[in-house]
């Protein structure tokens, strides 16, 4: 069955936050469900945010929802088991709005996954992101 993956023993990082203010905007926000809050990224030519979850899963969708105006253009998941190196999963093509988009990845047993956003809406290269799933089961 598939399920949210996310749990309060994933650790999570992002590439940066908007002004350092990760009270208001930190990578906390991707996993809340509140409608109200996201993670905000600081200005670069790409965003991206690492998870390391607590076992093993598989990986079977990913599901993100952008502010529009301040989503990306293309991205890609990697992901790694144990020590290894990350290896490219998946590319997924984001559209600029602020629908739920989800994703498919072709199924991946990992512990770590990257996903990094490029080629931002945003003329700075700000990405916003209210919700960020990753589902699948855990192995």
């Amino acid at each position: 069955m598939t399920h949210s993956l996310v749990c309060p023993e994933t650790v999570s990082r992002v590439s940066s936050v908007l002004n350092r203010n990760t009270r208001q905007f930190g990578k906390k926000h991707l996993f809340d469900q509140n409608e109200e809050t996201c993670w905000n990224s600081d200005q670069g030519p790409s965003q991206w945010v690492i998870l390391e979850f607590p076992q093993r899963i598989r990986v079977s969708q990913l599901q993100i929802q952008f502010q529009g105006g301040f989503s990306s253009r293309r991205g890609h998941l990697e992901g790694s088991q144990g020590s290894e190196a990350l290896c490219k999963i998946v590319d997924f093509y984001p559209e600029d709005n602020n629908s739920l988009q989800t994703f498919p990845v072709p199924a991946a047993e990992v512990d770590q996954l990257k996903m990094t956003l490029e080629d931002a809406t945003d003329f700075f290269g700000r990405v916003v992101i209210y919700h960020l799933r990753v589902l699948g089961e855990r192995v």
